[in-house]
């Protein structure tokens, strides 16, 4: 038997930064980046087989009507974390729901669960989570940065790139496949 210890590592997904981060399209500055709709068991899979993540907590806003969206969460093997969540009107009247996962994705990684694993991944390209980063720098816990879009995030997270990992260049990977409509 090999005296080499098994690295337990947890992933802290921000859902809607990955989901916004891999789905929204823009133009700006010359560059253009076209959405797409992650495959969420395709992903679980891809944390389990590149990072050896163990477990995978996602942080989403609890929405009325989105059972089933949270019972193929759960199927495809992530603990869910359910914030509550707020609407909020856009300059444009558009009503925008928010839940905001960031504390409690914090509150996970760095107290909750941190003596249950050696190695964190977070899945976000937020800025706010860049204390988080020094924390478990400190700690020798901060195993990767898995950032839902290369050419859209905080660049505040620049201090940390060597941990980076990209969403959007594993797009084939990832993608959900169309469904064919029938005729």
């Amino acid at each position: 038997m090999s005296g080499k210890k098994h690295i337990k590592t947890f992933a802290f997904i921000d859902s809607q930064n990955l989901n916004m981060g891999v789905a929204t399209s823009f133009k700006r500055r010359g560059a253009s980046y076209k959405g797409w709709k992650l495959d969420f068991i395709k992903f679980r899979k891809f944390l389990a087989d590149k990072y050896r993540v163990d477990t995978a907590f996602i942080f989403i806003g609890n929405l009325p009507g989105n059972e089933l969206l949270y019972e193929y969460l759960q199927r495809a093997g992530y603990i869910l974390v359910l914030k509550p969540t707020t609407t909020y009107k856009e300059k444009d009247g558009t009503i925008r729901v928010k839940g905001n996962v960031d504390t409690d994705l914090v509150l996970y990684a760095a107290a909750k669960e941190t003596a249950s694993y050696d190695k964190a991944v977070i899945v976000s390209g937020d800025g706010d989570f860049l204390s988080l980063y020094d924390y478990l720098v400190e700690q020798d816990k901060l195993g990767k940065i898995i950032i839902p879009n290369k050419q859209n995030y905080s660049q505040l997270l620049n201090k940390y790139s060597e941990y980076f990992d990209f969403v959007s260049v594993n797009q084939k990977k990832l993608q959900k496949e169309q469904q064919k409509r029938r005729v």
